[in-house]
Protein backbone atom coordinates (compact mmCIF):
# COMPACT_ATOMS: atom_id res chain seq x y z
CA UNK A 1 0.00 0.00 0.00
CA UNK A 2 1.36 3.42 -0.99
CA UNK A 3 0.67 6.75 0.70
CA UNK A 4 1.77 10.01 -0.90
CA UNK A 5 2.80 12.69 1.63
CA UNK A 6 3.87 16.30 1.21
CA UNK A 7 3.88 17.72 4.74
CA UNK A 8 0.42 19.29 4.42
CA UNK A 9 -2.57 18.79 6.74
CA UNK A 10 -4.50 17.04 3.98
CA UNK A 11 -1.48 14.79 3.41
CA UNK A 12 -1.43 13.90 7.11
CA UNK A 13 -5.15 13.04 7.01
CA UNK A 14 -4.48 10.80 4.01
CA UNK A 15 -1.59 9.15 5.85
CA UNK A 16 -3.82 8.34 8.84
CA UNK A 17 -6.37 6.80 6.48
CA UNK A 18 -3.66 4.78 4.71
CA UNK A 19 -2.24 3.49 8.00
CA UNK A 20 -5.66 2.29 9.12
CA UNK A 21 -6.24 0.67 5.72
CA UNK A 22 -2.86 -1.09 5.75
CA UNK A 23 -3.73 -2.43 9.20
CA UNK A 24 -7.09 -3.76 7.96
CA UNK A 25 -5.47 -5.54 5.02
CA UNK A 26 -2.34 -6.61 6.96
CA UNK A 27 -0.19 -5.02 4.24
CA UNK A 28 3.09 -3.10 4.52
CA UNK A 29 2.85 0.65 3.98
CA UNK A 30 5.23 2.53 1.71
CA UNK A 31 5.32 6.28 2.39
CA UNK A 32 6.41 8.30 -0.63
CA UNK A 33 7.37 11.94 -1.04
CA UNK A 34 8.25 13.23 -4.50
CA UNK A 35 9.40 16.65 -5.60
CA UNK A 36 11.59 18.18 -8.27
CA UNK A 37 14.10 19.66 -5.82
CA UNK A 38 16.96 18.31 -7.94
CA UNK A 39 15.78 20.23 -10.98
CA UNK A 40 15.22 23.51 -9.18
CA UNK A 41 18.17 23.50 -6.77
CA UNK A 42 20.72 21.42 -8.67
CA UNK A 43 22.65 18.49 -7.27
CA UNK A 44 26.42 18.56 -7.03
CA UNK A 45 28.20 15.47 -8.27
CA UNK A 46 30.86 15.84 -5.56
CA UNK A 47 29.90 13.37 -2.79
CA UNK A 48 31.35 15.75 -0.19
CA UNK A 49 29.04 18.58 -1.27
CA UNK A 50 26.21 19.65 1.03
CA UNK A 51 22.82 18.20 0.23
CA UNK A 52 20.28 20.58 -1.28
CA UNK A 53 17.79 22.12 1.14
CA UNK A 54 14.94 20.47 -0.77
CA UNK A 55 16.33 17.02 -0.12
CA UNK A 56 16.69 17.74 3.59
CA UNK A 57 13.10 18.93 3.74
CA UNK A 58 11.88 15.89 1.80
CA UNK A 59 13.64 13.49 4.12
CA UNK A 60 12.27 15.31 7.16
CA UNK A 61 8.75 14.96 5.73
CA UNK A 62 8.97 11.20 5.23
CA UNK A 63 10.75 10.64 8.55
CA UNK A 64 8.02 12.50 10.43
CA UNK A 65 5.34 10.64 8.46
CA UNK A 66 6.92 7.27 9.22
CA UNK A 67 7.12 8.06 12.94
CA UNK A 68 3.49 9.18 12.91
CA UNK A 69 2.43 5.97 11.15
CA UNK A 70 4.32 3.74 13.59
CA UNK A 71 2.75 5.47 16.56
CA UNK A 72 -0.73 5.11 15.05
CA UNK A 73 -0.35 1.42 14.18
CA UNK A 74 2.79 -0.23 15.61
CA UNK A 75 2.00 -3.50 13.85
CA UNK A 76 2.16 -2.05 10.33
CA UNK A 77 5.50 -2.44 8.55
CA UNK A 78 6.52 0.99 7.24
CA UNK A 79 9.10 1.92 4.60
CA UNK A 80 9.78 5.32 3.04
CA UNK A 81 11.05 6.73 -0.23
CA UNK A 82 12.11 10.21 -1.34
CA UNK A 83 11.83 10.49 -5.11
CA UNK A 84 13.33 13.39 -7.10
CA UNK A 85 10.45 13.44 -9.56
CA UNK A 86 7.12 15.13 -10.16
CA UNK A 87 4.58 13.84 -7.60
CA UNK A 88 1.95 12.60 -10.06
CA UNK A 89 4.44 10.71 -12.22
CA UNK A 90 6.14 9.17 -9.20
CA UNK A 91 2.87 7.97 -7.68
CA UNK A 92 1.70 6.53 -11.00
CA UNK A 93 4.90 4.50 -11.21
CA UNK A 94 4.45 3.38 -7.60
CA UNK A 95 0.91 2.29 -8.49
CA UNK A 96 2.26 -0.33 -10.88
CA UNK A 97 3.45 -2.40 -7.91
CA UNK A 98 0.83 -1.35 -5.34
CA UNK A 99 -2.47 -2.78 -4.14
CA UNK A 100 -3.74 0.73 -3.39
CA UNK A 101 -2.52 4.34 -3.58
CA UNK A 102 -3.78 6.86 -1.01
CA UNK A 103 -3.49 10.63 -1.48
CA UNK A 104 -4.95 13.77 0.06
CA UNK A 105 -7.49 15.82 -1.82
CA UNK A 106 -5.23 18.87 -2.05
CA UNK A 107 -1.49 19.31 -1.73
CA UNK A 108 0.66 21.83 0.06
CA UNK A 109 0.92 25.16 -1.69
CA UNK A 110 -2.26 24.77 -3.73
CA UNK A 111 -4.98 27.38 -3.50
CA UNK A 112 -7.23 26.90 -0.49
CA UNK A 113 -10.31 27.31 -2.64
CA UNK A 114 -9.47 24.30 -4.78
CA UNK A 115 -11.85 21.38 -4.36
CA UNK A 116 -9.26 18.92 -5.63
CA UNK A 117 -5.54 19.21 -6.27
CA UNK A 118 -3.99 18.51 -9.66
CA UNK A 119 -1.82 15.63 -8.40
CA UNK A 120 -4.79 13.82 -6.85
CA UNK A 121 -6.81 14.26 -10.03
CA UNK A 122 -4.09 12.94 -12.34
CA UNK A 123 -3.28 9.95 -10.13
CA UNK A 124 -6.94 8.99 -9.73
CA UNK A 125 -7.53 9.34 -13.47
CA UNK A 126 -4.54 7.35 -14.68
CA UNK A 127 -3.53 4.87 -11.99
CA UNK A 128 -3.35 1.19 -12.85
CA UNK A 129 -4.47 0.25 -9.31
CA UNK A 130 -7.28 1.61 -7.10
CA UNK A 131 -6.73 5.10 -5.70
CA UNK A 132 -8.33 6.60 -2.60
CA UNK A 133 -8.55 10.39 -2.40
CA UNK A 134 -9.13 11.23 1.25
CA UNK A 135 -11.87 13.78 1.86
CA UNK A 136 -14.39 14.48 4.60
CA UNK A 137 -14.30 15.31 8.28
CA UNK A 138 -12.45 13.39 10.98
CA UNK A 139 -15.53 11.37 12.02
CA UNK A 140 -15.92 10.13 8.46
CA UNK A 141 -12.21 9.43 7.98
CA UNK A 142 -12.24 7.39 11.20
CA UNK A 143 -15.09 5.23 9.82
CA UNK A 144 -17.70 6.60 12.21
CA UNK A 145 -20.71 5.90 9.97
CA UNK A 146 -20.10 2.17 9.54
CA UNK A 147 -21.18 2.37 5.91
CA UNK A 148 -19.49 1.90 2.51
CA UNK A 149 -21.28 3.48 -0.46
CA UNK A 150 -21.02 1.89 -3.91
CA UNK A 151 -22.27 3.42 -7.14
CA UNK A 152 -23.41 0.90 -9.77
CA UNK A 153 -23.33 1.61 -13.51
CA UNK A 154 -23.69 -0.27 -16.75
CA UNK A 155 -20.21 -1.83 -16.60
CA UNK A 156 -20.40 -3.03 -13.00
CA UNK A 157 -21.49 -6.65 -13.43
CA UNK A 158 -18.74 -8.62 -11.66
CA UNK A 159 -16.53 -5.53 -11.83
CA UNK A 160 -13.37 -4.67 -9.86
CA UNK A 161 -15.23 -1.77 -8.22
CA UNK A 162 -17.93 -4.08 -6.85
CA UNK A 163 -15.35 -6.56 -5.55
CA UNK A 164 -13.38 -3.74 -3.95
CA UNK A 165 -16.46 -2.39 -2.19
CA UNK A 166 -17.40 -5.81 -0.78
CA UNK A 167 -13.87 -6.35 0.55
CA UNK A 168 -13.93 -2.94 2.22
CA UNK A 169 -17.30 -3.57 3.82
CA UNK A 170 -16.19 -7.01 5.04
CA UNK A 171 -12.94 -5.75 6.56
CA UNK A 172 -14.68 -2.83 8.25
CA UNK A 173 -17.70 -4.88 9.38
CA UNK A 174 -19.72 -2.14 7.70
CA UNK A 175 -23.02 -1.99 5.85
CA UNK A 176 -22.69 -1.81 2.07
CA UNK A 177 -25.05 0.78 0.61
CA UNK A 178 -25.35 0.04 -3.12
CA UNK A 179 -27.01 2.66 -5.30
CA UNK A 180 -28.10 2.59 -8.92
CA UNK A 181 -29.54 5.86 -10.20
CA UNK A 182 -31.99 5.98 -13.05
CA UNK A 183 -33.67 8.70 -15.09
CA UNK A 184 -36.67 8.85 -17.34
CA UNK A 185 -35.43 9.04 -20.95
CA UNK A 186 -36.09 12.18 -22.93
CA UNK A 187 -37.84 11.64 -26.30
CA UNK A 188 -34.54 11.87 -28.20
CA UNK A 189 -33.13 8.97 -26.16
CA UNK A 190 -36.10 6.64 -26.58
CA UNK A 191 -34.83 3.21 -27.54
CA UNK A 192 -31.23 3.84 -26.49
CA UNK A 193 -29.99 0.54 -24.96
CA UNK A 194 -28.59 2.22 -21.86
CA UNK A 195 -31.69 4.33 -21.31
CA UNK A 196 -34.16 1.47 -21.33
CA UNK A 197 -34.34 -1.45 -18.96
CA UNK A 198 -32.31 -3.73 -21.26
CA UNK A 199 -28.79 -2.67 -20.14
CA UNK A 200 -29.80 -1.46 -16.73
CA UNK A 201 -29.99 1.95 -15.14
CA UNK A 202 -32.39 3.57 -17.62
CA UNK A 203 -35.65 3.06 -15.73
CA UNK A 204 -36.41 1.82 -12.24
CA UNK A 205 -36.90 -1.79 -13.27
CA UNK A 206 -33.71 -1.72 -15.34
CA UNK A 207 -31.81 -0.25 -12.39
CA UNK A 208 -33.14 -2.95 -10.06
CA UNK A 209 -32.19 -5.68 -12.55
CA UNK A 210 -28.71 -4.23 -12.89
CA UNK A 211 -28.26 -4.23 -9.11
CA UNK A 212 -29.17 -7.91 -8.98
CA UNK A 213 -26.78 -8.82 -11.79
CA UNK A 214 -23.95 -6.77 -10.32
CA UNK A 215 -24.29 -8.02 -6.75
CA UNK A 216 -25.65 -11.55 -6.60
CA UNK A 217 -22.33 -13.41 -7.03
CA UNK A 218 -20.55 -11.19 -4.48
CA UNK A 219 -23.42 -11.47 -2.00
CA UNK A 220 -22.91 -15.24 -2.05
CA UNK A 221 -19.15 -14.81 -1.56
CA UNK A 222 -19.62 -12.40 1.36
CA UNK A 223 -22.66 -13.68 3.28
CA UNK A 224 -21.77 -11.66 6.38
CA UNK A 225 -21.83 -8.30 4.60
CA UNK A 226 -25.12 -6.48 5.13
CA UNK A 227 -26.15 -5.13 1.73
CA UNK A 228 -28.72 -2.43 1.14
CA UNK A 229 -29.85 -2.12 -2.51
CA UNK A 230 -31.26 1.25 -3.51
CA UNK A 231 -32.60 2.58 -6.80
CA UNK A 232 -32.96 6.36 -6.97
CA UNK A 233 -34.33 8.56 -9.72
CA UNK A 234 -31.86 11.32 -10.50
CA UNK A 235 -28.46 12.11 -11.96
CA UNK A 236 -25.95 9.52 -10.66
CA UNK A 237 -23.28 12.04 -9.66
CA UNK A 238 -25.75 14.13 -7.64
CA UNK A 239 -27.27 11.09 -5.95
CA UNK A 240 -23.89 9.70 -4.86
CA UNK A 241 -22.51 13.03 -3.66
CA UNK A 242 -25.63 13.58 -1.56
CA UNK A 243 -25.49 10.09 -0.02
CA UNK A 244 -21.74 10.37 0.65
CA UNK A 245 -22.54 12.54 3.70
CA UNK A 246 -23.55 9.38 5.58
CA UNK A 247 -20.74 7.11 4.32
CA UNK A 248 -17.15 6.40 5.32
CA UNK A 249 -16.05 5.54 1.78
CA UNK A 250 -17.54 6.04 -1.70
CA UNK A 251 -16.48 3.48 -4.32
CA UNK A 252 -16.88 4.16 -8.03
CA UNK A 253 -15.43 2.51 -11.10
CA UNK A 254 -13.48 4.46 -13.71
CA UNK A 255 -13.36 3.00 -17.20
CA UNK A 256 -9.93 2.70 -18.74
CA UNK A 257 -9.15 2.21 -22.41
CA UNK A 258 -6.26 0.37 -24.04
CA UNK A 259 -4.63 3.63 -25.13
CA UNK A 260 -4.15 6.42 -22.60
CA UNK A 261 -5.84 9.56 -23.84
CA UNK A 262 -6.21 12.41 -21.36
CA UNK A 263 -7.71 11.88 -17.92
CA UNK A 264 -9.81 8.72 -17.86
CA UNK A 265 -12.57 9.68 -15.46
CA UNK A 266 -16.26 9.63 -16.19
CA UNK A 267 -18.62 12.33 -14.99
CA UNK A 268 -19.61 10.43 -11.85
CA UNK A 269 -16.04 9.81 -10.68
CA UNK A 270 -14.99 13.36 -11.52
CA UNK A 271 -17.85 14.92 -9.54
CA UNK A 272 -17.29 12.55 -6.62
CA UNK A 273 -13.63 13.50 -6.39
CA UNK A 274 -14.51 17.18 -6.28
CA UNK A 275 -17.63 17.16 -4.11
CA UNK A 276 -18.03 13.97 -2.04
CA UNK A 277 -18.12 14.35 1.74
CA UNK A 278 -16.12 11.18 2.41
CA UNK A 279 -13.01 9.49 1.02
CA UNK A 280 -13.45 8.36 -2.60
CA UNK A 281 -12.06 5.13 -4.04
CA UNK A 282 -11.57 5.19 -7.81
CA UNK A 283 -11.24 1.63 -9.11
CA UNK A 284 -9.98 1.21 -12.70
CA UNK A 285 -11.92 -1.18 -14.89
CA UNK A 286 -12.05 -2.00 -18.56
CA UNK A 287 -15.08 -2.65 -20.76
CA UNK A 288 -15.28 -6.18 -22.18
CA UNK A 289 -13.07 -6.72 -25.21
CA UNK A 290 -14.81 -5.64 -28.40
CA UNK A 291 -17.55 -3.73 -26.57
CA UNK A 292 -17.90 -0.19 -27.85
CA UNK A 293 -18.37 2.79 -25.58
CA UNK A 294 -21.98 4.02 -25.90
CA UNK A 295 -22.29 7.68 -26.77
CA UNK A 296 -24.34 8.50 -23.67
CA UNK A 297 -22.81 6.01 -21.25
CA UNK A 298 -21.15 8.82 -19.35
CA UNK A 299 -24.55 10.03 -18.20
CA UNK A 300 -25.60 6.66 -16.85
CA UNK A 301 -22.50 5.37 -15.11
CA UNK A 302 -22.44 5.12 -11.32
Amino acid sequence: MVAGVDGSETGLAALDWAVDEAERYALPLRIVHASLWERYEGVETDPAADRPTGQDEAEDIVAAAAEHARLRAPGVAVTTAVLPDDPAGALLREAEEAALVVVGNRGRGEFTGLLLGSVSLVVAARSSCPVVVVRGDRYTRDAGHGRVLLGIGAYDVDSPAVRFAFREAALRDAELDVVCAWRRPSPRHTGHPLLTGEAGGGDERGASDLLDKALDALVREHPRVAVRRVTVEGAPHRVLVQRSAAADLLVVGARRRDALVGLELGRVAHRALHHAECPVAIVPQYPPRGQEEPEDAEDTEG
